[in-house]
C-alpha cells in the first residue's frame, strides 16, 4: 500500500474517533471553560495578542492553544464543539505523527502498534475530545524531542536544530516556561547517562534555544507594542509568580500523595501502562537510531513523572506529557511479543487482567450507584456530593452490560494472548476503542449532570439579558461563558486584589459593590448548598429556587 494512502487512513480513522459528537456534553469547569472562555472574550473584544478572563488580563496561560480556538469559533461559532475542535484536530495529527515517528525509528510493525496503542489508551484518546491545553502542548514537546534526536544522526543538522527550537518555543506559547524546564532536565539527565555531548555540538544546542525564543519574543514583542511596556512587565511578573506557586504549594486545593501520577498512569493509561512490566534489557532492534530515540523516551518519562510527582499542585493532565513516551516503550514489547519468540510475563497478564478489571468494575458500579444513590446518602458528610446525587438521572441496570462486556472482553482477550498474542492485543485494542466511545458518549453526559449541569442550565438563562451574574463562594469561569457576558462598562464593577506584598494583581468583579453597593442593572447570584445560610442572611438577597445542591438568588 502507498505511503501516502495508510496517512490517508490513520487519518480518517482518526477523525472519525475524535471528531462526531464533539458538543455532545458542556464544557467542564474550570480548564476547559476557561479557555473556551478566553477565545470567547478575545472575539467580542478583538484583542488578539492577550488573554482575558471578565475582559481584564490573564496571565496563567500564553495564548496560542486559545488562538486555536477562536479560529474554530470564527469557523463554526462558540460553542463546545469548537471549544474541542483543536484538540481533535491535534489527535488525528498525533496518531499520523507517530506512524510517521515509528517507521522512521523502526519499521512500519512497531509504528502500526504504537498508533493502535495510543488510540486505544483511556486518557490519552479522552483528551483528544477535550479542550484543555495539553495534547497540543504534549505534542509539540515530542516533536522537539524527536526533533533533537534527528539532530545527533542527520547530516542536517541546522535544519534539526530549529525544528527542534522552533517546536520547544511553540510549546512555551502554548502551556508556558515548564517546556523548557522538562527539556532542559532531560537533557541533563541524557547528558549524564550519554556520557558527554558525543553526536552533538553546543553550537548546535545554542541554536535551538536561540529558535525556541522567537515565538516568545515574536509574540511578547506585539503584546507589548500594543499595550504598552508597563503591561508587558505586568504580564511575565504575574506569570512567573504563578508558575512558581503551582509547583510550591498546593493550587486551588489540588493536592495529593507522591504516587498520585503513578496511580493515574496505571489505571488512566490502561493498557500501555501494564507493557512498561514486559521490559527487559534485550533491545527490540539493533538500529541505533531506535536504541537512542528508546533512550530519549524513557529519559522524558521519568523527569515528567518524578518532576510533577513533587510539585505539590497535583492534577491529572499534569503528566499527560508521559502518554507519547509510556505509549511508544509499550508499543516496544508489543512488537517483541507479537514478532519475535518472547512470551508474555505472568506479571504483565495478572496486571492486564487486574487493572482492566477494577476499571470494569467501576464502569458497572455507575448504573448501580446512580439506581441506588439514597442507600449512599447517610453516609456522605459533604452537603454539596449530597445535592449534587440529587440530580434527576435515568439509570437502569441493564446498562451494566456495557462494563460486563468489557469484563469479559479483557479476560478473552488476555486468554487469547497465549495463543496468539498479535490476534489477542488487537482484540484488546477494539474493546478498548468501543468502550472508550460508550463511555464518552453514554455516561459522561450522566456525570455531567450530577457535577454542574444545573449551574450551566441557571447561567444559560440569563443569556442576552442584561444583568450581572456572580457565583458566591466558589470558583467559576461557566457563568462568562454561558451567559455570554459582555464587558462592564460600571468602574466600581472591578475590584483589584492584592498580593502578600501588597501589590496589585489581576481584576476581578467586586464581589461587595454586588452585594451591597449602588449597581446600575439587576443582580443575580448563585452558592453552593453549604454557604446557602450565609448569603441568604445578606438582606438585600432573597433566594429564587435549589437545585442538585446549588442554591439561586437575586439581589431585591
Amino acid at each position: 500500500m502507498p505511503n501516502y494512502l495508510r496517512y490517508a487512513g490513520i487519518a480518517l480513522i482518526a477523525g472519525l474517533l475524535f471528531i462526531p459528537f464533539l458538543g455532545n456534553v458542556h464544557l467542564f469547569d474550570w480548564d476547559e471553560i476557561n479557555f473556551a472562555e478566553c477565545a470567547r472574550e478575545m472575539i467580542v473584544s478583538k484583542d488578539y495578542l492577550r488573554a482575558q478572563i471578565d475582559f481584564m488580563p490573564f496571565w496563567e496561560k500564553p495564548p496560542f492553544f486559545i488562538w486555536m480556538q477562536v479560529l474554530a469559533m470564527k469557523l463554526f461559532g462558540v460553542g463546545e464543539f469548537a471549544a474541542r475542535l483543536p484538540n481533535a484536530i491535534t489527535g488525528i495529527i498525533t496518531l499520523t505523527t507517530l506512524f510517521y515517528v515509528g517507521k522512521r525509528i523502526a519499521n512500519e510493525k512497531l509504528a502500526g502498534w504504537w498508533v493502535l496503542l495510543y488510540a486505544a489508551t483511556w486518557l490519552p484518546h479522552f483528551y483528544f475530545k477535550s479542550g484543555i491545553i495539553d495534547p497540543i502542548f504534549n505534542l509539540f514537546i515530542f516533536l522537539a524531542f524527536f526533533q533533537v534526536h534527528l539532530l545527533r544522526f542527520s547530516e542536517k543538522k541546522v535544519l534539526h536544530a530549529m525544528l527542534a527550537g522552533l517546536f520547544l518555543g511553540m510549546a512555551v506559547l502554548t502551556k508556558g516556561p515548564v517546556a523548557i524546564l522538562v527539556a532542559v532536565l532531560a537533557l541533563s539527565v541524557y547528558l549524564v547517562v550519554n556520557k558527554g555531548f558525543t553526536g552533538y555540538k553546543i553550537k548546535h544546542l545554542l541554536l535551538v534555544a536561540f529558535c525556541a525564543l522567537l515565538p516568545i519574543l515574536l509574540w511578547m514583542g506585539s503584546a507589548i507594542a500594543a499595550h504598552g511596556m508597563a503591561y508587558g512587565k505586568w504580564f511575565i511578573t504575574q506569570f512567573i509568580t504563578y508558575q512558581v506557586r503551582l509547583f510550591s504549594t498546593e493550587d486551588a486545593d489540588h493536592g495529593g500523595p507522591f504516587v498520585y501520577h503513578f496511580i493515574v498512569l496505571l489505571f488512566g493509561c490502561f493498557p500501555a501502562s501494564v507493557f512498561l512490566f514486559q521490559y527487559t534489557h534485550k533491545r527490540v532492534t539493533h538500529n541505533l537510531h531506535a536504541h537512542d530515540f528508546t533512550r530519549w523516551m524513557w529519559i522524558l518519562f521519568w523527569v515528567v513523572l518524578i518532576l510533577f510527582s513533587i510539585v505539590k499542585t497535583k492534577i491529572v493532565h499534569y503528566s499527560s506529557l508521559c502518554y507519547f513516551p509510556l505509549t511508544y516503550l509499550a508499543a516496544l514489547q508489543l512488537y517483541r511479543l507479537g514478532h519475535e519468540p518472547a512470551k508474555l510475563k505472568t506479571t504483565v497478564k495478572w496486571l492486564l487482567l487486574f487493572t482492566g478489571s477494577i476499571v470494569a468494575i467501576l464502569i458497572i458500579a455507575l448504573p448501580v450507584i446512580g439506581i441506588n444513590k439514597e442507600k449512599l446518602i447517610p453516609y456522605i458528610q459533604d452537603p454539596f456530593a449530597v445535592g449534587n446525587l440529587a440530580a434527576n438521572v435515568s439509570w437502569s441496570y441493564s446498562e451494566c452490560v456495557w462494563g460486563v462486556i468489557y469484563l469479559i472482553g479483557i479476560w478473552a482477550t488476555v486468554l487469547m494472548m497465549e495463543k496468539s498474542f498479535r490476534n489477542g492485543m488487537i482484540a484488546l485494542c477494539i474493546i478498548q476503542l468501543v468502550t472508550i466511545q460508550v463511555t464518552v458518549l453514554h455516561f459522561t453526559p450522566k456525570i455531567e449532570a450530577y457535577s454542574q449541569r444545573a449551574a450551566i442550565e441557571y447561567f444559560k438563562s440569563f443569556r442576552g439579558k442584561d444583568v450581572y451574574v456572580k457565583p458566591l463562594g466558589y470558583m467559576s469561569y461557566a457563568h462568562l461563558f454561558y451567559t455570554q457576558k459582555l464587558p462592564a462598562t460600571e468602574p466600581d464593577y472591578y475590584s483589584h486584589k492584592t498580593d502578600s506584598k501588597g501589590r496589585k494583581i489581576s481584576p476581578v468583579a467586586n464581589e461587595d459593590w454586588l452585594l451591597a453597593g449602588k449597581i446600575d442593572k439587576p443582580a443575580y447570584f448563585i452558592c453552593k448548598i453549604q454557604d446557602k445560610s450565609r448569603y441568604s442572611a445578606h438582606p438585600q438577597l432573597v433566594i429564587t429556587g435549589e437545585e442538585n445542591g446549588f442554591v439561586f438568588l437575586r439581589r431585591q
